[in-house]
């Protein structure tokens, strides 16, 4: 707990340093230029395709028709910008954490390195493919998770629980990699993680729930849709920084865990193996013994 609460304040003040805020500018420059882009290119097809998709469903029909019957048409407008906005949350959210693994978080690992871990030595236990390959195969399985609990998600309590769980193993997943990859062997970042993966879990799903505070900006509804160009860029800036903050919380915590167990190691005892016992090829010097005439050939 001691090294978990440590790292986060230290990770929280590196978020103030220039050259985090700096790199942080580049993955909102093209993800806010990208979503923008398709905005100005699919926003309109999209709203009426997803129009044309609710009204063919009769039950949606109806209710849509309910709404205009009470004076409420605008809930009708707004519906279908919300699920889009809805449906593309979580591709914004991943799309941030891969941008920022990528982009922000070697450049912050040097960063937490040069400045506390100067004379850590690297063992190169990772690589660029093992990181690609794990952040891959953990983005699918986050999407299916999501897709999966979906409907649980009408349920109250679970909408508060299931996201940021998610985000949170997401998160855990590919950040652990990439911060301990340049610095431990195989073998020591197997033995971090099954020694600290609680600790990991827990980064991984608080900042989960960080990330999923711009996500409120939605909640006030068809208010939110006509901002939208503005809020879109800020959201993701939020994401970026949240990113940025685990990238460094990550960093902290396993490097200085890290540096615990490999001063650890050395301070443990060697305990020699028991020396084999070598009869060597010498003659027996039975003669002083009262029985050596008997033993004598």
């Amino acid at each position: 707990m001691k090294l978990l609460l440590d790292s986060c304040w230290r990770a929280a003040a590196y978020c103030l340093h220039p050259r985090v805020i700096a790199l942080s500018v580049l993955p909102l420059l093209l993800m806010s230029g990208a979503a923008l882009a398709l905005g100005y290119f699919f926003w309109e097809p999209a709203i009426d395709a997803v129009r044309a998709t609710l009204e063919s469903w009769s039950m949606i029909a109806t209710l849509l028709g309910w709404l205009d019957s009470v004076g409420l048409p605008g809930l009708r407008s707004a519906l279908a910008p919300l699920i889009i906005v809805f449906v593309s949350t979580p591709v914004i959210v991943v799309v941030s954490l891969l941008a920022v693994a990528t982009m922000m978080t070697p450049a912050v690992l040097s960063l937490v390195r040069d400045r506390r871990f100067a004379a850590l030595e690297r063992k190169r236990g990772g690589s660029f493919l093992g990181s690609l390959f794990g952040a891959l195969w953990a983005t699918v399985v986050a999407l299916l998770a999501l897709l999966v609990t979906i409907p649980l998600w009408l349920v109250p309590p679970l909408v508060l629980i299931l996201p940021p769980l998610i985000w949170g193993w997401l998160t855990y997943r590919v950040l652990t990699y990439d911060v301990l990859a340049d610095h431990a062997s195989s073998e020591e970042r197997s033995a971090l993680v099954s020694l600290h993966r609680p600790q990991l879990f827990t980064i991984g799903v608080l900042t989960g729930y960080l990330g999923a505070a711009p996500s409120l900006v939605w909640a006030f509804g068809a208010m939110a849709i006509p901002l939208a160009p503005v809020l879109i860029p800020v959201a993701i800036w939020i994401y970026t920084l949240v990113f940025a903050f685990a990238a460094l919380w990550f960093s902290h915590y396993g490097l200085a865990a890290l540096q615990a167990l490999r001063a650890q190691r050395l301070a443990a005892p060697n305990v020699a193996e028991p020396a084999a016992l070598v009869v060597e090829d010498a003659p027996l010097l039975l003669t002083t013994h009262p029985m050596a005439g008997h033993l004598a050939p």
